[in-house]
């Protein structure tokens, strides 16, 4: 198309002169507002590109930094906060690390250098108590706001975000008891993370009121560690239900699934034999074989909650340096039954 058919396109288009759209896509004055927003919607509706002088503004990069994406969980968050970002003019950048690839000191180094407004860190090296928190004190003295997902250190000067573990354990417990399981085993990952440790502490409390068990046989009997994957959950239950358990809740729907699986393995059938609770309500795992009976992680709120505390930092009126602790809610589908022996 030649660029005079395509002005007069244009012009059409708006309802305006040819000279005025010449005018505003040479981004000269003397171009009333509202004229200068018709030709450049025209431009959008027949697919012309803005020139780049004349295109919005973003307010600025905010990065993003996940420790993985294979959790569906993670894009699941990365969606939320990358829309809520986007409405407010910004521009996500997603950053996740990779076995054996970048570090999340190495991704927000890179984040840094690129002149992001701030940053997101969900699951990092704040919720491991075993890592030096000194890496947060330096970002924030390079002026660069930061909000914290899932973890918690009181070291570090910055809002964190989180859901209820204790609350978590305690819906999931309360709820195979009532199935009448009295042996119910918690696989989870490893006990250096602040997630992990407050389940543990939810975990044994519920035990406790609800089946009268001493903490120390709970510690000893009904808690395995592993690690927060398929695999990690598959031996994990394995394990416990050497131990006689005949329900498992899961620090993670990825666990859960392998708690089946070993449940599988060995001739079992989930919910006649054993129960498996998971944790987060991920993407699709309302979908599984059986549905999968969890304790849903309200990402939508925290994810919101990250967005607009970071944006009240970048805007200079920092948000208290607590915890936001979001409620999350038991979802019951068709991997609980009453134990074995019980009628239902």
């Amino acid at each position: 198309m030649t660029a005079p058919a395509r002005l007069a396109d244009i012009a059409a288009q708006a309802g305006v002169s040819e000279a005025t759209v010449s005018r505003v896509l040479n981004g000269k004055p003397g171009v009333a507002a509202t004229t200068r927003q018709s030709v450049l919607a025209a431009l959008d509706v027949l697919g012309y590109e803005r020139p780049v002088r004349l295109r919005q503004r973003s307010a600025g990069l905010v990065g993003l930094i996940t420790p993985e994406l294979e959790n569906p969980i993670f894009p699941a968050l990365a969606q939320v906060i990358g829309q809520a970002l986007t409405r407010q003019g910004y521009t996500p950048v997603l950053a996740t690390q990779t076995p054996g690839g970048s570090t999340e000191d190495e991704l927000t180094e890179m984040l840094v250098d690129r002149g992001v407004a701030g940053i997101i860190i969900a699951s990092g090296l704040h919720a491991d108590t075993s890592a030096d928190m000194q890496r947060y004190a330096q970002l924030r003295a390079q002026g660069v706001p930061f909000v914290l997902v899932d973890g918690f250190s009181p070291e570090v000067q910055a809002p964190f975000i989180s859901p209820d573990d204790r609350a978590a354990m305690t819906l999931a417990v309360t709820h195979l008891a009532a199935l009448g399981h009295t042996r119910i085993g918690l696989a989870l990952g490893p006990k250096r993370f602040v997630p992990v440790l407050r389940k543990i502490e939810g975990f044994v409390g519920a035990v406790r009121d609800q089946l009268g068990l001493a903490p120390e046989v709970i510690e000893a009997e009904l808690i395995q560690h592993s690690l927060f994957t398929l695999e990690g959950g598959q031996a994990a239950a394995s394990a416990l239900m050497d131990r006689g358990c005949t329900a498992v809740v899961c620090a993670s729907d990825m666990m859960a699934l392998g708690a089946i699986r070993a449940a599988r393995q060995r001739g079992l059938r989930v919910p006649e034999d054993i129960s498996v609770v998971g944790f987060d309500d991920s993407p699709l795992i309302a979908f599984t074989d059986p549905p999968l009976t969890t304790v849903r992680k309200p990402v939508p709120a925290m994810g919101q909650a990250a967005v607009r505390t970071l944006l009240e930092e970048i805007g200079g009126t920092p948000a208290p340096h607590s915890e936001f602790v979001f409620m999350p809610e038991l979802v019951v589908r068709g991997s609980t039954a009453s134990g074995p022996g019980q009628t239902a």
